[in-house]
């Protein structure tokens, strides 16, 4: 059995633009402590034996800078560079379809702005994956959640949902290749488009099951987000001297 990362990161980050008026790159671009947060992400990924290879998917502009970045810190050898599509699901297929991946394989889909995901996070992902073939990491609801109906006036309460049944998705999520490649030919033919890979693998009928997540592992995507990161790698760099 194999590993095999994907990394979407096709997306342009117009949520970051107005805390960062001179942003030109894309936010997976952009630095983290002087590096580029999608380095920080490979780093990540790199720093599991278990995983094969990584593929990323990046809109066509984009991949020359990101195949000179990859050969700059020494990831040549270990990782692929795509072109993505203009949606997440559009970037995820392509990428799935690129790789050389056996049906009991285990393919790991990651946010390339998650920079800080712990390897413990990922091996934990690996070994579900193992084990029930589809799970995602999440995060337990903190805050009372409440469903609602949306008017005119603005958002009427409908119903208060137990905190127990909630938790708040992060990635990686991970599938049997097999598996996942299915249940995307599925949602290509009936033109479904998920919220996330869980999301289309859940229509095609597989239990998804949650690996414990954690806080520092956000998702850079607005201003403010990449403050709380370097809070963050500075703690962690604290607690490693």
């Amino acid at each position: 059995m194999r590993v095999f990362v994907i990394l979407p990161a096709a997306g342009l980050g117009t949520r970051m633009a107005p805390g960062h008026a001179t942003q030109t790159a894309p936010k997976q671009f952009m630095e983290l402590a002087g590096v580029p947060i999608l380095v920080h992400t490979l780093r990540a990924f790199a720093a599991v034996p278990e995983v094969t290879s990584v593929v990323v998917a990046v809109r066509s502009t984009e991949m020359e800078r990101l195949t000179a970045q990859v050969s700059e810190h020494g990831f040549a050898q270990h990782v692929r560079v795509v072109e993505g599509g203009d949606s997440r699901q559009e970037s995820v297929w392509n990428a799935l379809r690129a790789l050389e991946c056996d049906d009991n394989d285990v393919v790991l889909v990651h946010d390339a702005v998650r920079p800080l995901i712990e390897p413990a996070v990922i091996r934990r992902t690996i070994e579900a994956v193992e084990k029930h073939s589809a799970a995602i990491v999440g995060l337990p609801a903190l805050d009372t959640i409440k469903q609602v109906e949306r008017t005119a006036d603005g958002a009427i309460v409908t119903a208060t949902i137990p905190r127990e049944y909630i938790v708040q998705a992060q990635t990686p999520q991970g599938f049997r290749c097999g598996l996942l490649r299915k249940a995307f030919a599925e949602a290509e033919s009936d033109g479904f488009v998920g919220t996330d890979e869980a999301s289309v693998v859940e229509r095609a009928g597989t239990q998804v099951f949650v690996v414990a997540g954690s806080p520092s592992n956000l998702k850079i995507t607005q201003p403010g987000d990449l403050e709380l990161a370097e809070f963050y790698l500075k703690q962690r760099s604290g607690a490693a001297s």
